[in-house]
């Protein structure tokens, strides 16, 4: 990039959004030579406690990429392993039994003439097994108390993908230690204005003064203190589809007895999901609801029945959640990223992936900068498609459920009218397989034919396909299946085995 392009960068707000951006940026544009000072302005750190963090898989690619030790960052940030999600009473019990089903970050193609997901449909195993235990390595696992790591795994590789459960606020500590070491410059300041010439911000002025630059990224999370003053009405609701406006967080001990899990659990209450959350030292739990039909103190009184009385609270907040997107997400001299950009509820875990999306595809935009708007409408035209992407995925989890025992699951099928492309792949999906060519055009960044289906069969959503597989060629299949599930029992490790090695390397 030539120095004339950009020299100062400056990121007001840390957090997740602040501080990945910081480390990525230096990284990509500071390698060899320093082409431009990066600077975070953060208010200074009052030891807020994070209500915890999630990941999806591909997070791993980012903290490999900016040289960070595994080892070392899960140590840090309190973290364990996450294999996937569990879902739980999303739909009607059948037989007085809890409706759950699993969403794992892997399937298994053991070799055949037909993909394995056909292979179970057209073998009819749904009678004997879960679509993703009939698929997924991920979903034994966590029977078995394996993650997927095994005792000489690399930084960041395993048997199969995996994710992440972490501490955010412990996160951005560890980024911004590692940040600073390797060159950004760390104000502590707190940002009270911008100045703002033809659609340009020129500085911002903070209790510290003012400090100048040339391009500026507003990680000032929902506020978007920067990007509104370049452009009002920049905002785009997804509170139609998506109603679940507010949450209340709850930090607890561990029960008694209870190893941390290596999977998320989200259970459908009455206005919305709970989440919970392992980390080593705590869990974090929530409850994402709708505020049109229950009030936060209900919320909190709801979800403290859910974790039930015996459960030893540290911490309870209520959160209020803007659920969209912005319209243009650079605009002028300034880019939105995080919070600030645009929020889909946390069902999924997206949050620091739409961060590491928004910040490398920004660096791959800004380094052809040259004043035009191409780059510019470029980046906002995949970054509104990358959400409106995710509000789909979203949105299918809700309106498959046949819920109907509360006002909010009543509604819930109806949410598909505002999402015309899922709208007319459910019919399709009744019919035949979801595959990948299904997806062609998209803007999926993440979640794809293999993610689909989790949700389509675990929601009881399923296909028939209407040709013949002998029944030797179906049991061929899944017999190597089973040789894959042996293999992995023996190579990977019990997760709370993992974890105190981990720790036990920190300690030495």
């Amino acid at each position: 990039m030539q120095s004339h392009t950009v020299k100062t960068l400056n990121i007001v707000g840390g957090g997740s959004a602040g501080w990945m951006a910081a480390i990525y940026l230096n990284r990509y544009f500071n390698r060899e030579a320093k082409n431009f000072q990066i600077n975070v302005i953060e208010s200074p750190d009052i030891g807020i406690i994070g209500v915890g963090e999630a990941t999806v898989h591909s997070i791993r690619f980012f903290f490999g990429a900016m040289g960070l030790d595994e080892a070392e960052l899960m140590a840090e940030t309190n973290a364990t392993i996450k294999s996937g999600i569990m879902f739980r009473n999303w739909m009607k019990p059948v037989a007085g039994k809890t409706h759950e089903y699993f969403h794992p970050f892997d399937q298994q193609q053991p070799g055949g003439s037909v993909d394995i997901s056909s292979a179970w449909f057209v073998g009819e195993r749904q009678s004997q097994e879960r679509y993703d235990e009939g698929v997924s390595v991920n979903s034994h696992l966590i029977k078995w108390g394996h993650c997927p790591k095994g005792a000489s795994s690399p930084n960041y590789q395993a048997v199969v993908p995996y994710g992440y459960h972490l501490d955010a606020t412990l996160l951005a500590r560890f980024l911004r230690r590692k940040a600073v070491e390797q060159g950004v410059r760390h104000i502590e300041a707190t940002v009270t204005d911008a100045a703002v010439v033809s659609g340009k911000i020129l500085s911002v002025e903070t209790d510290q003064g003012s400090v100048a630059g040339d391009f500026f990224l507003d990680c000032t999370g929902f506020r978007g203190l920067l990007i509104d003053k370049l452009q009002k009405d920049n905002w785009e609701s997804f509170t139609d589809v998506l109603p679940c406006d507010k949450a209340v967080a709850i930090q607890r001990e561990l029960p008694p007895g209870e190893k941390p899990r290596s999977y998320t659990v989200a259970t459908a209450l009455s206005s919305g999901w709970a989440w919970q959350i392992d980390l080593i030292n705590r869990q974090g739990s929530g409850y994402v609801y709708d505020s049109g039909r229950l009030s936060p103190q209900d919320a909190e009184r709801e979800l403290r029945e859910f974790l039930g009385p015996e459960s030893s609270v540290l911490k309870c907040t209520h959160l209020d959640m803007k659920v969209g997107c912005r319209r243009n997400t650079w605009v002028g001299n300034c880019a939105a990223i995080g919070l600030s950009g645009g929020f889909i509820e946390p069902l999924e875990s997206t949050g620091l992936h739409m961060i590491h999306l928004g910040v490398s595809l920004l660096a791959t935009h800004l380094a052809g900068d040259d004043g035009s708007d191409v780059l510019r409408d470029s980046y906002n035209e995949k970054m509104r498609g990358f959400y409106q992407d995710l509000k789909q995925f979203i949105v299918l989890h809700y309106c498959l459920s046949d819920r109907d025992d509360s006002d909010f699951w009543r509604s819930a099928s109806a949410t598909v009218e505002g999402c015309a492309w899922l709208k007319s792949k459910l019919p399709l999906w009744k019919r035949k397989i979801c595959e990948y060519q299904d997806f062609a055009g998209s803007y999926a960044s993440i979640f794809t034919d293999t993610n689909y289906r989790y949700v389509l069969y675990g929601m009881q959503h399923y296909p028939a396909p209407q040709f013949a597989m002998s029944e030797s060629e179906v049991d061929g299949i899944f017999q190597r299946f089973s040789q894959l599930l042996g293999r992995a029992k023996s190579g990977t490790l019990d997760h709370s085995q993992f974890l105190q090695a981990v720790h036990a390397k920190r300690r030495g």
